[in-house]
């Protein structure tokens, strides 16, 4: 097992700068952003260029990263394949293509993306939705190689009410994920706020699991009574519940000594990769690193057993 960091959290930095700090600081592995270079939301960004990447790109890429003593884990692009709208839709899908053939020419078997979810529709047809549209990217990453691993955010400020927005948030879903073709990008965070136990889950679908993210979130119970389980209505704002929030690992409630012991006695061997979407150590880069640094401590006497 080792561990590795999601590069979106250093959206305005290089790859190469984030791999030097990244190998300096006891990190062996990164998740690299590859969403397309142009304004997007919070913590995504563009560090591999798969609109434009041959094979000397990868062969740029792989040497910087073995001067720093890292390795990637997966290529990331996590977006919304089943989207409203067809033309976003068809997008997202040829840019995740590019995300597949950009890690096949870098020697990595994984491509990190959502199921998502089409708000307009409902779940029952949103399944079958998904049933139509997403095995042929499956075919297309199978046919390189690679596997498409599908983090189990609920994503729920892409839906106007906070409901979720990505059909893997529920371990209900796993076993469907898989008869498409799908892995598992496993992220205990988002199960702690549904009220599902992290541990339970990963017990139940340990065979599934082809990477791992770590990110922990604090919960505040009082505000919970106050707004429920599916966040503040009045004077709502995308992304904000009013009683959870994400943190670094080791200062929310995740127990990371237990879910990575799991992992270690199901046989995991991939990657534990750090997602920074801590908004107390944001704001600029070099809280960003102090963070990185808190989730190391946490998380290394664990993973480098």
């Amino acid at each position: 097992m080792r561990l590795g960091l999601l590069t979106a959290c250093l959206p305005g930095e290089s790859l190469e700068a984030i791999a030097r700090w990244a190998g300096d600081h006891g990190y062996a592995s990164l998740e690299v952003a590859a969403w397309p270079d142009r304004p997007g939301r919070d913590w995504e960004a563009a560090h591999l260029n798969v609109e434009a990447f041959g094979q000397a790109d990868a062969d740029r890429v792989t040497s910087m990263l073995d001067r720093h003593g890292l390795s990637i884990s997966a290529v990331a692009y996590y977006e919304n394949n089943l989207h409203a709208d067809p033309a976003v839709r068809e997008a997202t899908h040829a840019h995740l293509r590019r995300c597949v053939d950009a890690a096949r020419l870098l020697g990595v078997g994984l491509v990190g993306t959502f199921v998502g979810r089409d708000v307009t529709l409902t779940m029952a047809e949103n399944l079958r939705l998904a049933e139509r549209v997403l095995p042929p990217l499956v075919e297309y990453a199978a046919a390189r190689d690679v596997r498409l691993v599908i983090e189990n955010c609920p994503m729920e400020g892409w839906h106007p009410d906070g409901y979720p927005a990505n059909l893997a948030y529920s371990p209900e879903l796993w076993d469907w994920m898989a008869g498409l073709g799908l892995w598992l990008n496993y992220d205990p965070s988002h199960l702690v706020w549904l009220g599902i136990d992290p541990l339970a889950a990963l017990e139940a679908h340990a065979e599934r699991i082809l990477h791992v993210q770590a990110k922990d979130v604090e919960v505040h119970a009082a505000a919970r009574d106050r707004y429920g389980v599916f966040g503040q209505v009045l004077g709502r704002r995308p992304w904000v519940s009013g009683w959870w929030r994400y943190r670094i690992p080791g200062l929310g409630e995740v127990d990371w000594r237990r879910l990575i012991d799991a992992l270690h006695q199901h046989g995991y061997e991939g990657v534990v990769s750090v997602e920074h979407e801590d908004p107390v150590w944001s704001g600029d880069p070099g809280r960003v690193r102090k963070g990185l640094t808190i989730a190391h401590r946490t998380l290394a006497p664990h993973v480098h057993i």
